[in-house]
């Protein structure tokens, strides 16, 4: 029996660099990118960037929520204000919840040294396997920036969960927010509709690695049955909301490539 033929459902440019690197897998996979990316559009929120940008060094700490939260926030400068300064100058540290978001931040120009994110063996990679890492860092009185996306309509300091925040906040921090990148629903056309129904069976494999993309599908595809479709989500959080979706068969993995890897085939020998 084959495998299912998996759909990647990560923004476009992420969902190309997966496709490629599971079929190198001997995986069957297509990009259905349900998430659109794009730079800020907003004059404000272009100049909050840029301030936040120039205001690096005054922060203990700068947090990247995302790999796209990373790429955007240094797009222009490639991290001139973390590595125009000897190594010994540098205070001020960038937290990562997860390994992509780490490669990111090293592709821009972020010395490995001021990187901090989950264990690679974390159960998880997400705020709060970062928090067990960074939380000693925290002093009373330090200043954190958190660099997330912005949903439409664009919102001054971006939108995401405040979890890591309200620790911060809890331990005496200060917490400033900047949004760095917009985030929608992607206009697809009618192949990629065709595409979708037939993925409502077991021949196909939905990879979903957020929320957003799952309520993008419903919205794209109102009242379509998704009962008999199957999933596998990179995170609880994305597995349940997949499940409130209606989808059939929903299983979890760690969003680590050799961990998707393994439960492809481990969900297909069984």
């Amino acid at each position: 029996m084959a495998l299912p033929r998996v759909l990647v459902t990560r923004a476009a440019q992420d969902a190309a660099r997966w496709v490629s690197l599971l079929e190198q897998q001997g995986i069957p996979a297509q990009a259905l990118p349900l998430i659109a990316i794009r730079p800020l559009s907003h004059p404000a929120l272009q100049a909050a960037l840029q301030h936040a940008r120039m205001q690096c060094a005054d922060y203990r700490a700068v947090m990247f929520v995302s790999g796209n939260a990373a790429r955007h926030f240094f797009e222009e400068n490639k991290a001139q204000t973390l590595a125009s300064q000897p190594l010994e100058a540098i205070k001020t540290r960038c937290w990562a919840p997860g390994p992509g978001t780490v490669r990111a931040l090293q592709a821009s120009g972020v010395a490995s040294a001021v990187i901090d994110g989950p264990a690679p063996d974390a159960g998880q990679f997400d705020s709060e396997a970062l928090w067990h890492q960074v939380a000693s860092q925290v002093r009373p009185g330090d200043r954190v920036l958190i660099v997330r996306g912005t949903d439409e309509p664009a919102r001054p300091g971006g939108q995401g969960r405040d979890w890591l925040a309200t620790q911060l906040r809890s331990a005496g921090a200060q917490v400033d927010f900047v949004a760095s990148y917009e985030r929608g629903a992607p206009v697809l056309d009618e192949q990629q509709a065709r595409l979708a129904r037939a993925a409502s069976g077991g021949a196909f494999l939905w990879l979903f690695s957020s929320k957003e993309a799952i309520g993008h599908l419903l919205a794209w595809l109102p009242g379509h049955d998704w009962s008999g479709a199957h999933a596998l989500a990179t995170h609880p959080r994305i597995a349940q909301a997949a499940r409130d979706a209606g989808f059939g068969q929903v299983h979890s993995a760690r969003p680590a490539l050799t961990d998707v890897v393994s439960s492809i085939k481990s969900l297909h020998e069984h």
